[in-house]
């Protein structure tokens, strides 16, 4: 599987975050799909319309990802 990489500073993982502030880190494929690197975890009730850098301060939409 091909990562999307951050427009700012080229690295592939992201957190996403639900209302309570809990975070899960994920990646996001070539289609776009946020995928949490441990497939236990769920991203049920978390925010996949932004994301945020790991590695930056970056954070936005996953279709604005390289």
């Amino acid at each position: 599987m091909k990562k999307k990489l951050c427009p700012q500073c080229k690295i592939h993982r992201f957190r996403v975050k639900n209302e309570r502030g809990d975070s899960v880190v994920v990646v996001v494929n070539e289609q776009h799909e946020v995928i949490p690197i441990h497939p236990e975890e769920s991203l049920e009730g978390f925010d996949l319309t932004v994301l945020y850098c790991l590695g930056c301060s970056w954070k936005g939409s996953p279709k604005a990802l390289l």
